[in-house]
């Protein structure tokens, strides 16, 4: 069955089980609509902010909320970088795509200078600064994390020309300790740290998501509380147990999702063969 038809049958708007989740109705994580505003209020001066925490527990998502805020000030011009694995010339022409500058490969350093006039403009005609996101960050390579600093510093470090947010695992932070990332790492401005939820987070997360989308009453109570108690803390995890309940439940035509179909598909059918003296 599709997700075409699964909407149709449970009356949902969209599924809230899935990435494609509208931007406007994303869950806010614990922490986050603190740190959206602080990140609005440093788009008028620049710098680095960043997001970190275990897979599967809504950075990506939060990114995203982020970038949906930003993209609504006028005028305001916001990049997001698709390739953050890429090597230094590629790098820098991807640079060049997101703001409109010609690059030339062979000249890095005319792309410098054509990049940093690009933001100098954008500084003097809006009072704000060009906002990057970078998602995955942990796979940037430290000479272009390096050269993103220096590109984006000016008079003496006294003003950034760029507001970069970065995005990644927990291996983020530490690339900021070593010896070559550490003028960037003491840069950073506010951070938000993504911690596992609780299974009382988890249920607030699975009645948002389910009024979001159009049917509250979807699963009961005591479904929503045996997945969040079965999610191992995990956002990622949770959207995956429930997604399949709601494809099993399309199948079966079932009216409403509950714990007995949650112990089919999850509890395991075959017994472990008895030990023998």
């Amino acid at each position: 069955m599709n997700d075409t038809d699964i909407r149709s049958l449970y009356g949902l708007k969209y599924n809230p089980f899935l990435p494609d989740v509208p931007t406007e109705a994303l869950y806010a994580l614990p922490g986050t609509r603190r740190f959206i505003m602080r990140i609005q209020n440093m788009a008028a001066r620049g710098g680095f902010a960043m997001i970190t925490g275990d897979p599967g527990l809504g950075k990506s998502k939060t990114l995203q909320k982020i970038a949906h805020k930003l993209e609504q000030v006028p005028d305001l011009a916001v990049g997001v970088m698709q390739r953050p694995q890429s090597k230094l010339a590629d790098f820098y022409r991807e640079l060049g795509e997101l703001y409109s500058v010609n690059l030339s490969p062979s000249n890095r350093y005319g792309g410098f200078k054509a990049l940093r006039h690009r933001w100098k403009a954008h500084c003097q005609s809006t009072l704000l600064r060009p906002v990057l996101l970078i998602d995955e960050a942990q796979q940037t390579a430290p000479e272009c994390l390096t050269e993103l600093r220096l590109m984006q510093s000016h008079h003496f470090d006294s003003q950034n020309l760029l507001f970069t947010i970065l995005c990644g695992d927990n291996r983020l932070p530490d690339k900021f300790r070593t010896t070559e990332l550490l003028p960037l790492g003491s840069r950073i401005g506010p951070r938000l740290v993504l911690l596992p939820l609780s299974p009382e987070q988890l249920q607030d997360y699975l009645n948002f998501v389910l009024d979001q989308a159009g049917n509250s009453q979807l699963m009961t109570k005591e479904l929503i509380r045996t997945l969040a108690a079965h999610a191992a803390n995990n956002l990622r995890v949770l959207n995956q147990m429930a997604a399949e309940l709601l494809t099993a439940a399309a199948e079966q035509n079932l009216k409403r999702i509950d714990e007995s179909l949650f112990f089919e598909l999850f509890s395991p059918t075959d017994k472990p063969p008895t030990k023998r003296r």
